[in-house]
């Protein structure tokens, strides 16, 4: 993200509240504590993502990073596949445009 062109403009100059978030609603959504929700309220991330135009070049860019994340990880590929499942279909649901 911190390089994308597309996606850059979405983030704060400072993407360490962003990179925070992200790890603690995973950690939280993958079975972990609750600590995103604890902090934040509810993850309503349709909501959160509104402000932004999410279309589908947006919705692209994003989950390929996740892929390449998600590839890099060395995870079993049961979770592999289940990790990118949920994100390409987290990435459709916040399509806006």
């Amino acid at each position: 993200i911190e390089t994308d062109e597309l996606l850059r403009p979405m983030y704060p100059e400072d993407l360490t509240e962003s990179r925070d978030h992200m790890v603690k609603f995973l950690i939280q959504f993958w079975g972990g504590p609750d600590t995103y929700s604890q902090e934040r309220g509810h993850p309503r991330l349709r909501m959160r993502h509104m402000p932004f135009e999410i279309g589908q070049a947006e919705r692209d860019a994003w989950v390929s990073h996740m892929e390449a994340a998600v590839k890099a990880g060395e995870l079993t590929e049961t979770l592999e596949t289940q990790m990118l499942d949920y994100f390409g279909r987290a990435a459709t649901h916040m399509l806006n445009v």
